[in-house]
C-alpha cells in the first residue's frame, strides 16, 4: 500500500525524513515510519470541523495494551525484572538511582532545587486563599500550559504540525518559558530524543527505569540524557534563530520577572497561586503524558512502543493525552482524532487557521492510518 511522504523539512540537523535514521538506529522499521511520513495537510479532514464524527474511524481496532517485557532495553537478550507498576503491566526492566550515589552538578542542583522550591510554596495556598489569586493561577494555567507548552513547546516546535507567523510563534515559545520546564532549545531537544528512542535504553524518561523516573526523577539528572542521547545537535532550526538562542541565555530571567510582577500587582497570594500552585500544577500534568500515558491507558495504533490513550490526562493536559495517537501520528497537530476525544490544543489551531495565522496544518493521511492500523 502506498504511503503518502512529503518533501523533507528543511530543518538541519532535525528531520523528519527516513533519510535522517542512521543505519544502526535502535528504532524499529515501524518506528521510522513515523519519520518518514510527515504528510501533507489533507483538505478532506476539515471539512467536518472540529468533531469530524466518524472521520478518523478506519480499518482498526482498539488492542490491549503492549506488554512491557515485549519491548527490550537491550540487545543482549538479558530479560531482567523489577516488577510490575501498580494498576498496569508495564514490567520495569531496570531501576536508575537519580538520588544517591551520583554527584550532582550545578544544573541538577538548580533544578530540583526549583522543583523543591514551587512545591513549598504551594503550602501556603490554603492560607492565602483569594478569588483574584485563584484566577490568575487558572489563567497563567492556560497560557503557560496550553499556549506555551502543548501548542507551542510540543506541537509546533517539536514536530513542526503547523506554522504560524513569527510574531506568534515566538509570543507562544515565550509563553511556554514561563512554565518554567526549561528553555525551548532544551524542552524541544529532550522531547525529540524521547521519540526517536522511545522506550529504549536511550529515552530520556521511559516507565521501564521506574514509574516515578519517568514522571519527575529523569528531570535532575541532566548527565544521564547527555550520555545517552548525546549533545541536543537535533534543534539546529531553533539554534539558528536569534530568539531561541535569547531565550537559551536569559531563561530564569523571564519567571523572575513575572514573579515580580505578580507580587507588586497582588502581593504574597499572587505569589503563591500564579507561581507556585500553577507552575507545580502544570508540571505535573506535562509529566504524566511522559508517565501515565505510557503505563495506564489503551492502545489504537501500532505503535511498537508504550505510549497509550489516556483520557484523564487528556482532560487536564488540553488532549496531550491521546499519546499513542500521537505516537502514531507524530506530525499530527490533532491528537484526539476521534470525535469524542476532547482536544483542546487542536481546536486552539484550529480557530488560528480558521483566522488565518495557522497554516501548513499537518493532519494524519489515510494512508497512514491504514499502515499504522493493527489489521494492517
Amino acid at each position: 500500500m502506498a504511503l503518502l511522504v512529503p518533501p523533507p523539512s528543511r530543518a538541519k540537523p532535525f528531520q523528519f525524513a527516513a533519510s535522517n535514521l542512521k543505519p544502526n538506529s535502535s528504532k524499529t522499521h515501524k518506528q521510522s515510519l513515523h519519520y518518514a511520513t510527515e504528510a501533507r495537510f489533507s483538505h478532506s479532514c476539515l471539512k467536518n470541523g472540529f468533531f469530524s464524527k466518524g472521520k478518523y474511524q478506519s480499518s482498526r481496532r482498539v488492542m490491549p495494551i503492549v506488554r512491557a517485557a515485549s519491548v527490550p532495553l537491550s540487545g543482549d537478550g538479558k530479560d531482567s525484572s523489577f516488577g510490575r507498576i501498580l494498576l498496569s503491566d508495564v514490567v520495569v526492566k531496570r531501576r536508575r538511582n537519580v538520588y544517591w550515589g551520583r554527584k550532582w552538578n550545578s544544573l541538577d542542583v538548580a533544578t530540583i532545587g526549583v522543583v523543591v522550591a514551587m512545591h513549598l510554596l504551594c503550602v501556603f495556598a490554603p492560607f492565602t486563599f483569594n478569588w483574584g489569586a485563584f484566577w490568575v493561577a487558572v489563567g497563567l494555567y492556560v497560557i503557560t500550559g496550553l499556549l506555551g507548552i502543548t501548542l507551542s513547546f510540543h506541537r509546533n516546535l517539536s514536530h513542526r504540525s503547523f506554522k504560524l507567523p513569527k510574531w506568534l510563534e515566538y509570543f507562544f515559545a515565550y509563553c511556554g518559558a514561563q512554565a518554567l520546564q526549561g528553555n525551548p532549545i532544551d524542552w524541544v531537544s529532550t522531547h525529540r530524543h524521547h521519540h526517536q528512542f522511545c522506550d529504549s535504553e536511550k529515552d530520556p524518561h521511559s516507565p521501564l527505569e521506574g514509574f516515578w523516573f519517568s514522571h519527575i526523577s529523569w528531570f535532575f539528572d541532566s548527565k544521564a540524557i547527555l550520555e545517552r542521547c548525546g549533545e541536543p545537535n537535533n534543534v539546529g532550526d531553533l539554534e539558528k534563530q536569534p530568539f531561541y538562542k535569547f531565550l537559551e541565555t536569559t531563561y530564569i530571567i523571564h519567571p523572575l520577572a513575572l514573579g515580580a510582577l505578580l507580587y507588586a500587582v497582588g502581593g504574597f497570594p499572587y505569589i503563591v497561586w500564579g507561581m507556585g500552585v500553577r507552575i507545580v500544577w502544570v508540571y505535573h500534568i506535562t509529566w504524566l503524558v511522559n508517565s501515565a500515558c505510557h503505563v495506564w491507558g489503551k492502545q489504537a495504533w501500532n505503535t511498537g512502543d508504550l505510549s497509550r490513550n489516556n483520557w484523564w490526562v487528556a482532560m487536564l493536559a488540553f488532549g496531550e493525552g491521546w499519546h499513542n495517537n500521537h505516537h502514531a501520528f507524530e506530525y499530527s497537530a490533532r491528537h484526539g482524532l476521534e470525535w469524542w476525544q476532547i482536544d483542546m490544543t487542536w481546536y486552539v489551531v484550529r480557530l488560528l487557521q480558521a483566522i488565518g495565522l495557522a497554516t501548513d496544518v499537518k493532519l494524519p493521511t489515510t494512508a497512514h492510518m491504514q499502515r499504522m492500523a493493527f489489521s494492517h
